[in-house]
């Protein structure tokens, strides 16, 4: 298996990759939205054999607050292929992700999900940090991570995905 940034021709795997690892069409067509506006920073597939099995994209997105306004790149969807979930390929992607953010030079990473599986990634609760998010999710469940050292130092308010996200779902 090898992880690498998504090519044109990839769209229709990771359209169905979205869509079956969530059991719906919202993510994929979150994913080919936000691809067509230009806001897919970067969107990484894991493939094996020639077939799509994963994929990863991190979006522009911002906190607002007394400081003003900080950009934050949000990481999701994150789907892997039903039958291929639990292998390690979500850990590998995103890990793999993270570090090309890092390189990039991108300083905040935001993410909603299960805190028991993306707290390994060195990732936090942002409410005790004084940061919401506009989704409202249940508590514990959206997180920060700092890619440089002191990015969050006076950060506090609320944190915004790309407007893509209030379009589709």
């Amino acid at each position: 298996m090898i992880i690498r940034e998504e090519r044109p021709e990839d769209r229709a795997g990771v359209h169905a990759v979205e869509a079956l690892a969530f059991g719906r069409n919202d993510e994929a067509d979150l994913v080919d939205l936000l691809r067509a506006h230009g806001k897919a920073t970067l969107s990484l597939v894991a493939e094996d054999g020639g077939q799509i099995v994963g994929h990863v994209l991190f979006s522009p997105g911002w906190i607002e607050g007394p400081q003003g306004h900080v950009p934050v790149e949000g990481m999701g969807p994150v789907a892997v292929l039903p039958e291929r979930q639990g292998k390690g390929i979500g850990s590998a992607m995103i890990r793999a992700g993270l570090d090309w953010m890092r390189q990039a030079g991108h300083r905040l990473i935001i993410v909603e999900g299960d805190p028991r599986y993306y707290m390994r990634f060195a990732f936090q609760d942002a409410t005790p940090l004084g940061i919401t998010c506009q989704f409202e999710p249940p508590p514990g469940c959206f997180m920060i991570q700092t890619l440089t050292p002191g990015a969050l130092a006076g950060v506090r308010g609320k944190a915004y995905y790309a407007d893509e996200f209030q379009s589709v779902g």
